[in-house]
């Protein structure tokens, strides 16, 4: 099975304000390779060459904090309550 298909199956509550940012926008433009973009699992972060900026897609977000293992600029703090992904088990 494919990590696609896997995050498919994953149930999320979506809320409107973000658990995830960048403290330092700059930051991004100066970085080498820009990890994040690939790194993550469910695809949160991509950058938009033409805007010149990363842009995250909380929503898709698995809670893992690979991201902030691979970036120290990046802000991760988990959902508020009843809010965020939602594993189903069994």
């Amino acid at each position: 099975m494919r990590i696609e298909d896997k995050l498919y199956l994953i149930g999320y509550n979506i809320d409107e304000e973000s658990h995830l940012g960048v403290s330092d926008p700059n930051e991004c433009k100066r970085c080498q390779g820009r990890p994040c973009t690939y790194i993550c699992p469910a695809g949160v972060y991509s950058y938009d060459d033409e805007e010149d900026k990363l842009s995250i897609n909380y929503d898709a977000c698995v809670e893992c904090g690979t991201c902030r293992i691979v970036c120290s600029y990046i802000t991760w703090r988990y959902p508020r309550g009843g809010f965020g992904v939602q594993y189903k088990f069994g």
